[in-house]
């Protein structure tokens, strides 16, 4: 399926999704029939899911560990590791500064006046994750099938890291073998996501339709002001990162944009940073990202570099202080973002990990917990807009990053994809011939 017929599709099904879920919201006679009907949409959506997650451990392994090998300096991954963080920290600031800003400009939450709730009030979300020391710790797997099997990606891009390095320092036709096995390994795992991608239209329908079934359109009416007021600051957020860029890449941004709507839909859509990773990988190789930045810096940025989470957060946090009427000093309120810029790194393959960093802030700072049931309701809406903005994030950065390393090529035509971004060689060239060819 053509990237622009697929991208139709997924649009297509995503209006027919909200179309056919607000339809059942109607038919449905009460709350609990609603969740009843949606269930059935939510096993479509759970397939394709399912069937995305069982892409991400190998693609992860595969293209990181190829990419260290076909760069084979380890001074040039550390270079790249430290450039990577830098953008990643940098991005995560301005984030959550935007978001600070439009919350208090826009203020969406003034007008609830709510009496705080009662002592005692507490949401079901598992906050014990949000622990530096644990952090630290859970960084480095103990099993790298344990890590594989839960799709913890810092941890297997840890694992990757110690093999791709381990790999570099073998000499002879056993490190020729293993080379070829994991630049097959990558050529067969992007076939295998062209083929889930297929599923994608169905997956977003059913996923939509899910969520409008039992959440109807009422919702958005009643929290519009908080929609609506955060998704332009997420607009304003996408309005700096493609400046930012253009700065770097120029007019080329705008087709890396184009590139990536397909994996920016599905990302909306599914409200799925995993679904969308196998076709942003896929597109940045189109865009001429050689796979030795690409398959280590996307992996870090899905761990790093949230850049709609990060908004979200402290937009939720200075939401629910203004919608209680909570007297907070700026200095006390910048401490905040800190704890939220820092907090958040841990929480990469946590479930509905931006709630878990906003829950487990709030009585840091003496917020009432259950504040979190004032956005839970409409959360799967606000997740789409934050989880597409992730893709933009990641790939911008990536691309930049490649552009600094002199690893930013022109584009590639689709047949000349594997060949050129997958590591795959020619018939009769050898692992170490290749990577002569590469480093000259």
């Amino acid at each position: 399926m053509k990237l622009n017929k697929l991208t139709t599709w997924i649009f297509l099904a995503l209006v027919l999704g909200v179309v056919v879920g607000y339809a059942c919201n109607l038919a449905a006679p009460d709350a609990k029939a609603a969740k009843e009907i949606a269930a059935y949409f939510s096993v479509l959506a759970d397939i394709f899911l399912r069937m995305v997650k069982m892409i991400i451990a190998p693609l992860v392994f595969a293209t990181l560990v190829a990419g260290i090998t076909s760069v084979g300096d380890g001074k040039a991954v550390g270079r790249i590791g430290i450039k990577a963080l830098g953008w990643f920290v940098t991005a995560s600031f301005v984030s959550l500064l935007l978001g600070f800003c439009f919350a208090h400009l826009l203020h969406p939450g003034l007008s609830m006046h709510l009496p705080l709730p009662e002592v005692g009030v507490v949401t079901n979300l598992k906050t014990a994750s949000l622990n530096f020391k644990t952090f630290i710790v859970n960084i480095f797997p103990k099993s790298i099938v344990e890590a594989m099997s839960g799709n913890e990606v810092l941890q297997i891009v840890i694992f990757s890291l110690f093999f791709g390095f381990a790999l570099n320092t073998v000499k002879g036709t056993a490190r020729d073998l293993i080379v070829d096995i994991v630049n097959g390994l990558v050529h067969v795992m992007i076939k295998v996501t062209d083929y889930v991608m297929l599923a994608a239209p169905l997956g977003v329908f059913a996923a939509v339709a899910a969520a409008i079934t039992v959440q109807g359109l009422a919702v958005l009416s009643t929290y519009a002001a908080l929609v609506s007021s955060f998704y332009v600051g997420l607009a304003s957020l996408w309005l700096v990162l493609i400046a930012a860029g253009y700065f770097f890449l120029k007019k080329r941004v705008f087709r890396l944009l184009g590139l990536i709507k397909e994996p920016i839909l599905i990302a909306f859509s599914t409200a799925s940073s995993e679904a969308a990773y196998p076709k942003t990988l896929e597109q940045l190789d189109k865009f001429g990202v050689k796979r030795e930045v690409s398959g280590f810096v996307l992996p870090m940025g899905y761990a790093f570099n949230l850049d709609g989470s990060m908004m979200y957060q402290a937009f939720a946090m200075i939401f629910i202080i203004h919608a209680y009427g909570i007297e907070m000093s700026l200095s006390t309120q910048f401490i905040m973002l800190l704890v939220l810029m820092v907090s958040s790194k841990g929480m990469a393959g946590v479930s509905r990990a931006s709630l878990v960093v906003v829950a487990a802030t709030l009585p840091l700072f003496g917020l009432p917990e259950s504040a979190l049931l004032l956005i839970m309701g409409i959360d799967v809406f606000l997740d789409m807009g934050r989880t597409a903005t992730n893709v933009v994030g990641n790939s911008l950065a990536t691309a930049i990053i490649a552009k600094w390393e002199g690893k930013l090529g022109p584009e590639t035509p689709e047949k000349d994809v594997a060949r050129e971004s997958l590591g795959q060689r020619l018939p009769g060239e050898t692992a170490r011939s290749r990577e002569s060819t590469l480093v000259s």
